[in-house]
């Protein structure tokens, strides 16, 4: 592999647990609009984020650890999505046909199957699945029918990774790859963060049966009678750090939680506001004096309308939500390009003049 995909991919993966926390919601309104939406951090430095738009008809190689020499194939559906280090790295997206996918860090507990030069003919870069499932597949059974016909490779020894694959019914799964295999889990509770694996997570859900929203009644205590300080004491013992275990539990309480909205816009900037709880302020993850000077380890934040497939996101440089429609983009005449989601780093004031 070249060395500006070695470095792309060291970026991505940082060889620690801590580099890529990543959290995804789903919500579905009372219209039946459904929505995905997700962060994506890394606390090493300022990712290169684009967004991405794909043709109908482009044909795509795959890279592998040898160089780009991979399974080559042709986009059946035009696509947008958005990728860090470089355009060929899509980690979230959608397709004309509605189908939305993207990818999450899965360090030690994901697997894939060793990578064999031979067989480079239908081997796929890890880093590579969303932008292929994107461009071949309009439903999640076309792709856990497709996922037979090709050998996911990792692209570098700690690149290892996990899938959430959506429909606009509100359908999502996750795909993980362990020993080399792929395991496919129905996504209910509609949330997904890192490590460990996805049917842990809702085991560890268990642990906490307790929490309720709202405020815990008073309780006598021999002469005392306890009460609450402040609202929310319901969810006393959510975890507020930022390990993928805790965040996992309280995305899900959030989710759960949330009231349902009318449509579309609503439920999209519900999404966002979720999620500006899970924005991961840098210095919490590196020692003391460390950190790097970046305005948060939470880089990008996107949602995604299924339903009437538009893309939404903002960045930490720049907290204005940006919209791209699908339907107003001809795939049969647009040329594959990328561009960057903040050509300027800088966060627009408006100035209110006072009479």
């Amino acid at each position: 592999m070249n060395r500006k995909i070695l470095a792309g991919t060291a970026v991505l993966c940082c060889g620690a647990m801590q580099a890529i926390a990543c959290t995804g919601i789903s919500l579905t309104a009372k219209d039946g609009s459904y929505v995905q939406a997700r962060t994506i951090e890394a606390a090493a430095g300022a990712l290169k984020s684009e967004y991405v738009v794909i043709p109908r008809g482009q044909t795509i190689t795959s890279f592998t650890p040898s160089g780009i020499n991979g399974l080559e194939f042709t986009a059946r559906y035009g696509v947008v999505g958005m990728s860090v280090v470089m355009k060929e790295f899509i980690c979230e997206g959608i397709n004309e046909a509605g189908l939305s996918a993207g990818l999450f860090f899965f360090p030690h507990y994901g697997q894939y199957e060793p990578y064999d030069a031979s067989l480079n003919n239908v081997s796929l870069g890890d880093l590579q699945v969303p932008t292929w499932i994107l461009s071949q597949f309009a439903t999640i059974d076309e792709v856990k029918e497709g996922i037979k016909n090709v050998r996911i490779v990792g692209l570098d020894a700690a690149s290892v990774v996990h899938y959430r694959i959506g429909e606009p019914s509100g359908r999502q799964v996750v795909l993980e790859i362990v020993n080399g295999v792929p395991n496919f889990y129905e996504n209910s509770v509609g949330v997904l963060t890192n490590s460990p694996g996805f049917q842990w997570h809702l085991t560890n859900l268990n642990n906490y049966v307790n929490l309720f929203p709202g405020s815990a009644p008073n309780r006598q205590m021999g002469n005392i009678t306890l009460s609450p300080i402040g609202g929310n004491s319901g969810f006393l013992g959510l975890p507020g750090d930022a390990t993928p275990p805790s965040r996992f539990v309280r995305i899900a309480f959030y989710r759960a939680t949330a009231p349902q909205q009318s449509e579309a816009l609503p439920t999209v900037l519900q999404c966002f506001h979720i999620l500006n709880n899970f924005d991961i302020p840098i210095g919490i993850e590196h020692s003391l004096g460390e950190a790097p000077d970046i305005p948060s380890a939470t880089q990008w934040t996107s949602a995604i309308d299924l339903t009437h497939r538009k893309v939404y996101f903002k960045t930490s440089y720049n907290n204005t939500i940006r919209c791209i429609d699908l339907d107003e983009i001809d795939f049969e005449k647009v040329k594959y390009q990328s561009h960057l989601m903040d050509p300027v780093k800088e966060q627009p004031i408006t100035m209110l003049e006072i009479m």
